[in-house]
This record gives C-alpha cells, sequence and structure tokens, in this order.
C-alpha cells in the first residue's frame, strides 16, 4: 500500500527516488534520490564510489554486473543538500527505458518512489526553506509568464517571508510591551504610554495592509488580466486580436457573426500577463448557434479585467460601449477600429475616461503600440502596480493568514482604545495574529496544511 505523506515523514531515514525531469523522449533524464540510505544503494549502483561532495563525476549505473548507462553523478551529504539529507543526483540518457530501469535497481536496494511534493517536503522539516519558500518553488514551475517567474523567485529568496517575519516581531515586541506593563508597572519611568502602544499598533496594521493592498495585482500576476475585445459583428475585433497578438489566431472575414465562440491567447503589456479573448460579435440575433456565441461573450465582458469596446464608426462605439457599462463594472477603453479607412483618425491620450477613444488599424499597425500602453496603465491604475519592495499576496493561504492576523490585531487595537477589558486579555489578540503569521512560514502547521500544500507537487520535487 503507498504510504501517506504523513506515515513517510514518520519513517525517519527512509530513502525516496523520483525522475526530476519529464518522462519520454529527451537528451537527459535526472533521477533524485535522499534519504538515509543514498550512499549504501549509490555503493551498489555507482562506479566508481565514492565520489567528491558536489562536484560531477562521470560513472558507470550499474544492476549487478549489467551495465544501465554511462551518467554524470553529483553527491550531495547531508546536511548541505536541498533535503538537508543525503541527496543523489543521476543524469541519465534521456528516454523512457534508461530512467525506468535506473529507479527499478535504487528501489530494489530499498529504495521507494517519492510521493508529489515529498523532497521540498522534507527541505522544509529539515529547516532548508519555510512553507512560503517551498509554495514559492511550486509557484516558479506553473509560471506561465515572466512577472509570474520573477514573483516566484522574489518569494523564493524570501521576499514575502522576511516581510511575514519582521511583522512577527514587531507583533511579539508589542507583547512584550504589554507584559512589562502588567508584571513591573512602576519599574523605570512608569507604566507604558497608552499611545505608544496604540502608535506601535497603528504601524503594524499600515504594513499589513500594505501586503493586502497587493491581492489584486497579485492574482493578475499568478493567472492573467482577462482583457475581452467587445463590439458588434464585422468592426474588426478578430482583426484587432490577430494584430495585438502578432498572429493569426482568429478567423476574420467580411460575414457578420464569424466569431461564434471566445478565442484566448496570451500576451504581455509592461510587466503583466494578459489573457487576451476575442468575442462573438454583440447583436440581436435569431440564430440559435450565434445567440450562444453572443451570451459567452456577454459572461466574458461581465467578468473581465478590462474591456475594449470596438467599434468601426462613432455610432457603432457609443452602441457597444452602451452594452458594456450596462453588463460589466469593469474599465473600458474605446477602440475606434479600422482608422486606415476612417476619414477621421483622432488622437490617441494615454489615458482614456470613458467618452475618449483610441483609433487602431490592425492593417497598418496604427496605434497599436498606443493601445498596448494605455492596457498598460489602465490595469496599473485600477488593480495596482508591481511594487519592488513589496512582496505580492499569490495563493489563497497567505490572504488568510494576512486578514486573520489585521483582524486580530483591529480587534486588539479597537480593545485598548476603549479600556474596555484588562491588558492581559487584550494580548490574546496578539497572540492570535502572530499564530496566524506564523502558521504561513511553518513555525506552526498541521499535518492537514503540508498535505493540501505539498498534493499538487511535482513529484520529483
Amino acid at each position: 500500500m503507498t504510504p501517506t505523506l504523513q506515515q513517510s515523514i514518520a519513517g525517519g531515514s527512509d530513502t525516496i527516488v523520483a525522475l526530476g525531469t519529464s518522462p519520454g523522449r529527451s537528451a537527459l533524464a535526472v533521477i533524485r534520490l535522499s534519504g538515509g540510505k543514498v550512499a549504501e544503494i549509490a555503493a551498489e549502483h555507482i562506479t566508481p564510489w565514492p565520489i567528491d561532495p558536489r562536484q560531477t563525476r562521470l560513472c558507470t549505473v550499474h544492476e549487478g554486473t549489467r551495465v544501465l548507462d554511462r551518467a554524470v553523478v553529483t553527491y550531495y551529504p547531508a546536511p548541505r543538500s536541498f533535503t538537508g539529507e543525503d541527496v543523489l543526483e543521476i543524469s541519465t540518457h534521456g528516454g523512457n527505458v534508461v530512467a525506468a530501469s535506473v529507479i527499478a535497481a535504487v528501489i530494489g536496494s530499498g529504495a521507494r518512489e517519492a510521493l508529489p511534493g515529498e523532497f521540498t517536503r522534507r527541505a522544509v522539516l529539515n529547516g532548508k526553506l519555510d512553507m512560503v519558500q517551498a509554495e514559492a518553488i511550486g509557484d516558479l514551475i506553473d509560471a506561465r509568464s515572466r512577472a509570474m517567474q520573477q514573483t516566484a523567485l522574489n518569494q523564493l529568496d524570501g521576499a514575502l517571508s522576511s516581510r511575514i517575519l519582521a511583522l512577527r516581531n514587531g507583533l511579539l515586541s508589542l507583547e512584550s510591551l504589554i507584559a512589562y506593563d502588567v508584571d513591573f508597572p512602576e519599574e523605570d519611568d512608569g507604566p507604558v504610554s497608552h499611545e505608544r502602544i496604540v502608535g506601535a499598533t497603528d504601524e503594524l496594521l499600515e504594513l499589513l495592509d500594505g501586503l493586502l493592498s497587493t491581492i489584486p495585482v497579485g492574482q493578475i500576476v499568478r493567472d492573467g488580466a482577462v482583457v475581452v475585445i467587445a463590439g458588434e459583428p464585422n468592426v474588426g475585433k478578430s482583426s484587432l486580436f490577430n494584430g495585438l497578438l502578432g498572429e493569426a489566431r482568429a478567423i476574420v472575414t467580411e460575414i457578420p457573426g464569424t466569431t461564434r465562440d471566445a478565442v484566448e491567447a496570451q500576451i504581455t503589456a509592461g510587466q503583466l500577463p494578459i489573457r487576451l479573448i476575442d468575442t462573438a460579435g454583440l447583436r440581436d440575433s435569431e440564430d440559435v448557434v450565434e445567440r450562444l456565441g453572443i451570451e459567452t461573450s456577454e459572461r466574458y465582458i461581465s467578468g473581465a479585467h478590462l474591456v475594449l469596446a470596438c467599434g468601426d464608426s462613432e455610432p457603432s462605439l457609443q452602441r457597444t460601449l452602451s452594452t458594456v457599462l450596462s453588463i460589466s463594472s469593469a474599465p473600458t477603453i474605446s477602440v475606434l477600429t479600422k482608422a486606415d479607412l476612417a476619414n477621421d483618425s483622432g488622437s490617441s491620450p494615454s489615458v482614456l475616461s470613458e467618452n475618449d477613444r483610441i483609433s487602431v488599424s490592425a492593417l497598418t499597425g496604427e496605434g497599436l503600440g498606443a493601445l498596448y500602453s494605455t492596457i498598460e496603465s489602465v490595469l496599473g491604475s485600477a488593480y495596482g502596480q508591481i511594487a519592488p519592495d513589496v512582496p505580492l499576496l499569490l495563493r489563497t493561504r497567505h490572504i488568510e493568514g494576512i486578514r486573520n492576523a489585521r483582524q486580530e490585531l483591529m480587534e486588539f487595537r479597537r480593545i485598548w482604545v476603549d479600556k474596555t477589558v484588562p491588558a492581559i486579555i487584550a494580548a490574546v489578540h496578539l497572540r492570535t495574529a502572530t499564530i496566524a503569521l506564523e502558521s504561513l512560514i511553518g513555525a506552526v502547521s498541521s499535518e492537514e496544511v503540508l498535505e493540501r500544500v505539498f498534493s499538487s507537487f511535482c513529484v520529483g520535487k
């Protein structure tokens, strides 16, 4: 029976093995082992052995007298390894057979297959990473944009962890002031100033609010901003989609109603990843299939972060704007398409109000650069910018922990200002806020939290 993560950790020094690269045809395959029997297993299957720590060595991998491969081997003795245990990495030739035969051989010598996230989990339990850094590894692997990649790297380097630790230390200092005031009210200069406690509390609340303010832009960095191209049929929506994308992804014809479903692609505007969506034309239609496409368009518009309301004339643009504003509260950019055919292309301001419009031509490329800049500007104004000195909250667990800490700190402040209960009771809220922050970095973690975090990881991680 396959062991659970809890059972595997309870086993202590058992040795795990997994393929650290994608299976299938490839140039190389990396096999990772970690645990107490790494050196013993390596002695059975690696020649020459032992090898110098942390230096690559070309070795023969064998099972008995049968050669399995000539591979590059690196040995990381504990505690200077990713997991904090003895770790062995074997870079074999790629393909299905070679890696599978090596893994089968080491399992036959006492290793077992790793569970999802088990290498990273061991790194956390052995103090090599905290929980936030471990989650950043998963975010880095799943990153679909440069913004997400950079954010995950910052989290892995400890940007969010250090901020949480600073907040935790601030709460502990506040607790110590309360404890001092309770235990030694007549010492030194007398009781701790009431205003000093309020001031320190407000400073911590401001820092917590700074983190919580990153939630909207953090969501965009993680999942992409949904930018919907909306308009009546045959006004150039699909041409604009292709122009922004730089390739012909959407079908463009002179026949109204060609787009029957949403077409999606990912682009980048400045730092932010964008899910650009071309939708069916907005109009009254008796055609059942087209009507379904229009309903899909309306759903995307209602859930968009930003809508590009398109028209090939001022009247069609105004009709689209009226429809969009009736079903969506998202920021809207008015786009006058087919500028190469229009008599009045107008000017293109950098930030547009509801009554402004930007003229573009997908055929000539006119206005596309200005539209890119406007999309970036409007998204930044509506959802926030990526600030280099403030880490983003990307995961629900982080958001809940910071919100809980803030809620408890606000309750402490209310009680402290109102003086409704003794200080020692008010301090309970400080302790609860501290625990909420500690749970984020793993100082206090339940088995349920560990299972939830690492179950979504790759097996080789």
